[in-house]
């Protein structure tokens, strides 16, 4: 199956309330989950950066793990950082230590020049050119700095995409189902993410970690 573009960008105001609304908790686990068990010799202090950070649960998470950590989060729909901002003014535990800047890859002007972690949940399926996600993690990540990134993988076929969606999205308001479909028609396959990994020259190994998602993983290499 060819894949189909989606819009860059999540900004109408209700889009965003549903998908901050919505019941993320096992793919959000998982993503803090695979950072944790994939770099386990981390030093678990500095900085980590978000990219495409969306409504701020998964940054959220990451400060609450690594409580020696800031967390920055980097996103380019207003509607969406709103939504971070207000979640993240509830999270006393996390009071200062996360921050929701506004801005797109590559070139987004971000609190540090470089970090000591990147990741990245469901944002390399918006872009019409990959290539910039992988550009803007050589440039941000210090070298030897855990990279994780996770996304959908596209099913082999339009029958797929629709099973997909029925097995996880069956309740989920329509918004959220038109949206999680979408998604899958735009992601990407693993050979795929292994041919951007090739040309941007990151030495990253990419794995299937349920049936809908892929994790890419590896330290950030020295310039």
């Amino acid at each position: 199956m060819e894949r189909v573009l989606e819009p860059e960008l999540m900004d109408d105001p209700a889009q965003a309330l549903a998908y901050a609304q919505a019941d993320f908790d096992a793919s959000n686990s998982l993503f803090i989950d695979l950072f944790e068990s994939r770099f386990a010799d981390w030093s678990r202090t500095g900085a980590i950066l978000d990219l495409g950070c969306g409504p701020g649960d998964i940054a959220i998470r990451l400060a609450r793990r690594f409580a020696d950590c800031e967390v920055h989060g980097l996103d380019g729909a207003p509607s969406m950082l709103a939504l971070a901002r207000d979640a993240a003014a509830l999270a006393a535990d996390v009071a200062g230590r996360v921050e929701f800047i506004e801005g797109l890859v590559p070139g987004a002007p971000l609190p540090r020049d470089s970090y000591d972690a990147v990741v990245s949940n469901s944002l390399l399926h918006h872009l019409h050119r990959p290539m910039v996600l992988w550009e803007s993690v050589i440039a941000l990540a210090k070298p030897g700095a855990p990279v994780l990134i996770m996304d959908l993988a596209r099913p082999a076929d339009a029958a797929g995409a629709l099973e997909i969606v029925a097995t996880y999205a069956a309740n989920d308001p329509e918004v959220l189902r038109t949206d999680f479909h979408n998604s899958l028609l735009a992601a990407f396959e693993p050979d795929e993410v292994r041919a951007q990994l090739a040309q941007a020259g990151l030495p990253f190994a990419v794995e299937r970690v349920s049936d809908r998602h892929l994790a890419i993983w590896g330290r950030a290499p020295a310039p």
